[in-house]
């Protein structure tokens, strides 16, 4: 049994961290051996803590340069998992890691996707187009913002009265329950026993 090394990527609250954490707990051969945070103020660096993950807090600078990519090999990743994380990846990096990053998108792509779309950014603008559902991606990553290949949506549908915020939790309760599973599916897929 190969042991799995998941780095997760994420710049704010954690709370899909946390449940990717909680998921693989007690899973002999996959663990979060990495949470990468560009957000010194992001709640997921206490989670990291209390969960005893070691953390790389990066800035602008390093997560662009060329050396960056290099320094996830010492953490052995067998999947990038990003799990709310803002920026764009750079062009070396989904290049080094080709079908080994996948992102969680908090909409039905291809619609409601690209620079600026995220959390209530995309809930307003389902909305405002009054949809009659929304839900979640789930992805891999290539060179252009939520494009890679569709790996798994699941959808919740619109009440008459949604707001960002009620449509947040909705979305946020799909993300709970699909997008640890689907994890342990892609490396099952990616590294099949």
């Amino acid at each position: 049994m190969i042991e799995k090394n998941l780095i997760v990527f994420a710049s704010g609250a954690g709370s899909n961290a946390q449940q990717i954490i909680n998921y693989f707990r007690n899973k002999k051969d996959i663990k979060v051996a990495l949470i990468v945070c560009n957000n010194p103020k992001a709640g997921v660096l206490e989670i990291a803590a209390n969960e005893q993950i070691p953390v790389m807090l990066i800035n602008k600078e390093k997560f662009l340069s060329d050396d960056f990519p290099d320094e996830m090999d010492t953490y052995h990743p067998a999947l990038i998992v990003l799990a709310g994380f803002l920026w764009k990846i750079p062009e070396r990096m989904v290049q080094k890691f080709t079908g080994k990053i996948v992102n969680l998108h908090p909409a039905l792509l291809p619609a409601y996707g690209g620079k600026g779309m995220y959390g209530a950014n995309v809930h307003n603008a389902v909305i405002n187009a009054k949809e009659k559902e929304s839900g979640i991606t789930i992805h891999f990553v290539d060179e252009k913002y939520d494009h890679g290949q569709i790996i798994l949506q699941a959808r919740c549908s619109l009440d008459e009265n949604e707001t960002a915020e009620t449509l947040g939790k909705k979305i946020h309760k799909l993300e709970h329950t699909y997008f640890p599973k689907a994890i342990e599916q892609i490396l099952h897929d990616i590294y099949p026993e």
